[in-house]
């Protein structure tokens, strides 16, 4: 057995880890990176990018089949598999390319293995334990399951869903989160017959209920079925497709089902509980500024509770690094971290809901704002429909923005700092918001939460 002794070490490669790893290198640690599968972890290789890559292929297609609306002659022929990899593939790899440079000239020492906490701030990789001053721990998630559902066959997960070979003609999701609904959104693109099962009332159960209403209306509109506030119940399968049966005895069959049903921390088998690192479900419990309960160990993204985001996976390895070097970063709540839900229509949020905001400065302190989107030109031009929901203090601040539409996402930029800086209507509405943009529609409903509607329709 060797040891090696370094400023830091991280253990876990993925968003949160390399983010950490190349922060603590700019403020002149010594930083070993433990990985035991490929660096980028699930967002670059099996999530986020991947993912996004084929919901732009999705939106491309569903530009080419309607190209008649807007007085264009396009013919759609279907998907070409092999092309949609190939195309998937060459963004995945040109950034795996682009971060195992940037780490290699950071002068970052990665560990290809499996680690293991063997406590303090150690961990065992092989034969050599590996010991910084400090540890973060950041070995990220996995696609969960329910109890007794088997991932085999024709039950897969979103991992599987990004690697098949041919678009299933008819297709179960369990789950109308983020995940569900954006391989729901994609596979109807490509000429699926879809149907979602959430067991709660509403799609994207974790946002504001009004979102999950507008999607809803939506997906009706695309044809994409689906059942909220029904449980599932099993699921059997043969050589020609699956059956779903739920609880209230309905029986749906298709090619196959995924199993969306959320992630859980990618902890089992890590020596962190055994070694007394406090947990609670497998998630590792930390205070806000991320320290564990064990001295110089810190917890970063999807293992810590909370929001399983790679953006807020990124910027606690950033937070993680500066606290170790004793920057005193500051604390992002997460409820103020801007959330995008990348289906047709896109779904983005960031801060209060209007019942958050309510149980937290009481019901008759809270006033919303829901501004349509048919009052917005370029929304017209792109024939999407939605709207802007803020939630504000009675004379107060902007605690929440909930937006709904085509593209909308993009317009998480403003809304994030009218949030985080606490602004109110009436320090927005006398902005100069170009037109014709989609972000003009912010400017109209903080114009009419100032009390000086121009365009704006509820």
């Amino acid at each position: 057995m060797t040891d090696t002794n370094v400023d830091l070490v991280i253990l876990g490669g993925g968003v949160a880890g390399y983010a950490a790893a190349i922060r603590g290198a700019e403020l002149g640690m010594k930083v070993v990176l433990i990985e035991k599968d490929k660096l980028g972890g699930t967002c670059l290789h099996r999530g986020c990018i991947p993912t996004k890559t084929l919901l732009h292929s999705a939106e491309v297609a569903d530009e080419a089949q309607h190209a008649a609306d807007v007085g264009l002659k396009v013919n759609f022929d279907g998907v070409d598999i092999e092309g949609l990899h190939k195309y998937k593939d060459s963004i995945v790899g040109k950034h795996f390319k682009g971060l195992t440079g940037l780490i290699k000239g950071h002068g970052i020492e990665v560990v290809a293995g499996e680690g293991t906490y063997v406590g303090g701030t150690s961990v065992k990789v092989g034969d050599t334990t590996y010991t910084g001053k400090d540890l973060i721990l950041a070995t990220g998630s996995y696609s969960r399951s329910l109890p007794g559902l088997d991932i085999e066959g024709r039950v897969i997960t979103s991992e599987q869903a990004l690697g098949l070979q041919w678009v299933p003609q008819s297709a179960i999701v369990l789950g109308g989160g983020v995940i569900g609904v954006e391989f729901a959104s994609i596979w109807s693109s490509f000429g699926s017959d879809v149907t979602i099962v959430e067991a709660l009332p509403s799609l994207v159960p974790a946002e504001d209920p009004w979102l999950g209403k507008q999607l809803e209306r939506a997906f009706r509109k695309r044809k994409i079925n689906f059942k909220t506030g029904v449980k599932f119940s099993k699921v059997t399968q043969d050589d020609s497709g699956v059956t779903v049966t739920l609880e209230d005895g309905t029986e749906l069959k298709a090619d196959l089902l995924l199993v969306a049903v959320g992630r859980g921390p990618a902890t089992d088998g890590t020596g962190f509980a055994e070694q007394g690192i406090a947990m609670d479900r497998g998630f590792v419990l930390t205070d806000e500024r991320l320290h564990t309960n064990v001295d110089h160990v810190y917890a970063i993204g999807d293992i810590v509770p909370g929001l399983q985001l790679a953006h807020r996976g990124f910027q606690q390895g950033i937070f993680a690094a500066e606290e170790i070097a004793g920057l005193n970063p500051v604390v992002v709540p997460d409820s103020n971290i801007p959330r995008v839900t990348y289906c047709d229509p896109q779904v983005a949020s960031v801060g209060l809901t209007e019942d958050m905001a309510k149980k937290q400065y009481g019901d008759d302190q809270v006033e919303t704002y829901t501004y349509n989107l048919a009052g917005n030109g370029k929304s017209d031009i792109l024939r999407t429909a939605g709207g802007i929901k803020a939630v504000r203090v009675k004379d107060g601040p902007i605690v929440g923005v909930h937006m709904v539409g085509g593209r909308i996402g993009e317009l998480l930029a403003e809304a994030q700092l009218i949030v985080n800086w606490e602004a109110h209507p009436e320090d927005v509405a006398p902005l100069i918001h170009a037109h014709p943009t989609q972000y003009e529609s912010i400017g109209e409903t903080m114009l009419a939460m100032a009390g000086k509607p121009l365009h704006a329709a509820h």
